[in-house]
């Protein structure tokens, strides 16, 4: 039987795109450029994505491998997609306006082969709860109170 956890944050519009966000005992901001209308308090939204996803492969990363006995000296994590931007702006409508495909580039710092690497990553990216997100359709329900 699956095991459940709820997680959850709060998040407050302010002044121009600043969002402060409350996750646990943890405040962060997002925030558009100042190119982009924003007074650059904070990384953009599609920006935390990314760092969401690569926090997760991360962080799954070191449970397998604490988990299966596998010396994992570090990881160097880039992650990269491309969006329509005129999507976004409201002056198309020919894109979605999410990302059209994400690439995820692991350095993994181990004594493990190529192959041992591989198998590894996939495991990884089979636990990863945000990575299922993307991959997988799952229901969003917004809601106005």
């Amino acid at each position: 039987m699956a095991k459940m956890k709820t997680i959850s944050i709060a998040a407050k519009l302010d002044e121009k795109f600043k969002i402060e966000v409350n996750a646990g005992d943890h405040v962060m901001y997002i925030d558009q450029t100042k190119a982009g209308g924003g007074n650059d308090a904070g990384a953009t939204p599609l920006e935390y994505f990314f760092a969401s996803l690569a926090g997760c492969v991360g962080t799954v990363a070191r449970i397998v491998a604490n988990q299966k006995g596998i010396t994992l000296n570090g990881m160097d994590i880039k992650v990269e997609g491309a969006f329509d931007i005129e999507t976004l702006l409201g002056k198309s409508k020919e894109s979605r306006a999410g990302f059209n495909g994400i690439k995820v580039t692991l350095n993994i710092d181990s004594g493990m082969s190529k192959e041992d690497k591989e198998a590894f990553v996939q495991e990884v990216e089979s636990r990863c709860p945000v990575s299922d997100n993307i991959a997988n359709t799952t229901p969003i329900v917004i809601e106005v109170v």
